[in-house]
């Protein structure tokens, strides 16, 4: 009889490129699991969309395995010894996350797992480099993005070439192990708003492979200027498949090498890069400051006073601020779960200085509905915006999102998607129909609040407030 090498699943749901379960595989016949820890997790639980495309990666998975991978509920400190002990596993492997809760909790496991003699193999698998592994000089974590890219990343060692997937897995034979289907983890809402999701994703492994074929094919050429403007190809929509592991970042970065001189233009290429760095970044910056999702990078920030107003958020969630870019950017998130990045940025802002709502109501709004709700990624980004962050935008930077409709949607085309009450108002006012005459309104179909809701803010007056409160802060 073979030894039995358990894979314990997580953030790595794939076959190919996958070198824990490549570990598990040398080691013997195979027992593929997945844990749905939400008791360790505590705070940090997975929200609404991640919960949903959870449930049908994992349906994915299975397939892939030929209905092998065994499902469980609980906490994987328990559960975890308890399936070496019900198995007699040799080996246990995983690929490394690096959220704080993890980190502390897959501790303790390799622990346990040494104390009762079986053996805990760790790689990484979703992270070009490990976030100790991108210091500065001195030894010390970068807290600057550039030099954390130019002179750290492109300076170490390249990321290694992505494993082939496997020709075929010897599974272990399952037992009575407490084991669950699906529906038992739970992860469909009560209410089906996921269904209106379904529709823009290709969940799994060969729809990340797909989603990176067409990327390169039709959005990477003119990808540095064009991934600004929301109704252009000129973005990936990788970030879920990478989040939930359905492609590794390795295999995106030398799918890039390989087009390299293929007639794309080597800015875009390089671009292209530095976003795959900057989630990089976010996981170095969250592996060195574990409470990034909650405190201040830049402490004087903490004593800044929101207003917090419970209709006001409420308003930005639903899209119903009456400022047509802000408003079309959080439906799409609400019916797609995604939100294309400029856009993310100045809903964000608008949230944070217009509406001085604090940045981690936005954050948690964010980790419930996004599909690519990830800590590290979520984190740095509503600090940066805030300005309370490493390599913060200064918190003096606050968009104006009737100037930035005009310059990054300048024909409407996102904004009359998501916001169609507004489809028939010329470009003139449609990013600011509180300024077109009645006539105008009456010829497209628009009553101000009634079928589109009046601004909740004054912009101006708001963004003197918010400069005002945070030039207080010296």
């Amino acid at each position: 009889m073979s030894d039995i090498a358990i894979h314990w699943f997580r953030q790595d749901l794939r076959l190919s490129d996958n070198p824990a379960l490549c570990k598990a595989i040398e080691k013997g016949a195979v027992l593929p699991v997945y844990i749905l820890d939400d008791e360790t997790a505590g705070r940090d639980a997975m929200g609404g969309a991640s919960r949903w495309w959870l449930h049908e990666a994992l349906s994915v998975l299975n397939e892939q395995l030929g209905g092998h991978l065994r499902l469980f509920r609980g906490d994987a400190r328990i559960i975890v010894p308890a399936l070496v002990e019900v198995y007699g596993a040799r080996t246990v492997s995983w690929t490394r996350c690096y959220e704080p809760w993890r980190v502390k909790r897959d501790k303790e496991i390799a622990a346990r797992l040494e104390a009762m003699g079986c053996a805990s193999v760790r790689v990484n698998g979703s992270l070009l480099w490990e976030p100790w592994a991108i210091r500065k000089q001195d030894g010390g974590p970068y807290k600057v993005f550039t030099p954390f890219f130019r002179k750290g990343c492109l300076q170490a060692p390249p990321p290694a070439a992505p494993m082939d997937g496997p020709e075929g897995i010897p599974f272990a034979k399952a037992k009575e192990d407490g084991a669950v289907p699906l529906e038992g983890l739970g992860l469909l809402p009560d209410i089906p708003w996921h269904k209106q999701m379904e529709p823009h994703w290709e969940i799994g492994e060969d729809g990340a492979q797909r989603a990176l074929g067409r990327f390169l094919d039709e959005g990477l050429r003119g990808y540095k200027s064009g991934r600004d403007f929301p109704s252009r190809p000129n973005v990936s929509r990788l970030s879920p498949y990478l989040h939930w592991g359905h492609v590794s970042p390795n295999q995106i970065w030398h799918a890039l090498e390989a087009i390299e001189g293929d007639g794309i233009p080597a800015s875009d290429v390089d671009h292209f890069r530095s976003e795959l760095a900057w989630r990089e970044f976010s996981y170095s910056l969250l592996y060195y400051n574990e409470e990034l999702s909650h405190v201040p990078l830049q402490s004087k920030f903490a004593d800044l006073e929101w207003r917090n107003d419970p209709e006001v958020l409420a308003a930005w969630q639903m899209g119903q601020t009456g400022i047509p870019i802000v408003d079309a950017g959080m439906r799409e998130l609400w019916q797609t779960g995604y939100m294309h990045n400029r856009v993310r940025m100045i809903v964000a802002s608008f949230l944070i200085k217009n509406l001085r709502t604090d940045w981690r109501l936005g954050e948690a709004w964010f980790w419930d509905t996004l599909v690519d709700a990830d800590l590290a990624n979520n984190a740095a980004s509503w600090q940066w915006v805030a300005g309370c962050g490493a390599d913060a935008a200064p918190y003096f930077r606050i968009f104006n999102p009737v100037l930035q409709a005009g310059k990054f949607d300048p024909d409407g085309l996102y904004i009359r998607t998501y916001v169609p009450e507004l489809s028939q108002l010329p470009n003139k006012y449609l990013f600011q129909p509180w300024t077109a005459p009645g006539d105008v309104l009456t010829g497209a179909g628009v009553r101000l609040g009634d079928t589109y809701p009046l601004p909740i803010v004054d912009l101006k007056a708001s963004r003197d407030a918010a400069l005002e409160a945070y030039h207080a802060l010296g």
